[in-house]
């Protein structure tokens, strides 16, 4: 009898966690596409402002992906702190703040330029891999060790 309440208090756990982030992503669409727009025409009102030739393409991503990324860091370390009141399961915090690591990685990648990027680019991809493929195998050991 306890076991069918427990798992009914995950499940309602759960769907009170999933529908907080759809809520999130909800409110990040209009926020992003008035931050494309307003990028936009801040970039389109530079090119005709401005009365010497067009500015260099070399920083084109720190145009709009810097403010990007910053507003993903800060909505994910939120949902990381949100997920603390529906989980107190180490593999899953612990790939939950990877995440954001490598998430942070990508952002620190747009400040420096030329191999620096690159490198730190996919750090953040193998990071990232390296923390889902530990989080994958410490879950199938304790899948093995309860059956």
């Amino acid at each position: 009898m306890q076991k069918s309440t427990h798992s009914k208090n995950d499940k309602i756990k759960i769907e009170r966690f999933i529908f907080r982030k759809k809520v999130i992503a909800l409110t990040l669409v209009p926020i992003f596409v008035l931050m494309a727009l307003f990028t936009f025409f801040n970039w389109v009102s530079d090119i005709y402002s401005s009365s010497n030739s067009i500015n260099s393409f070399e920083t084109i991503n720190n145009l709009f992906f810097d403010d990007f990324f910053t507003a993903l860091i800060l909505v994910d370390v939120v949902l990381l702190l949100i997920s603390f009141f529906y989980t107190d399961n180490f593999e899953k915090i612990i790939r939950n703040s990877g995440f954001i690591v490598s998430t942070i990685l990508i952002r620190m990648s747009f400040g420096v330029n030329g191999l620096i990027s690159t490198i730190l680019i996919l750090v953040s991809v193998f990071f990232g891999l390296a923390i889902l493929l530990i989080h994958n195998n410490y879950k199938k050991n304790i899948t093995k060790e309860i059956v």
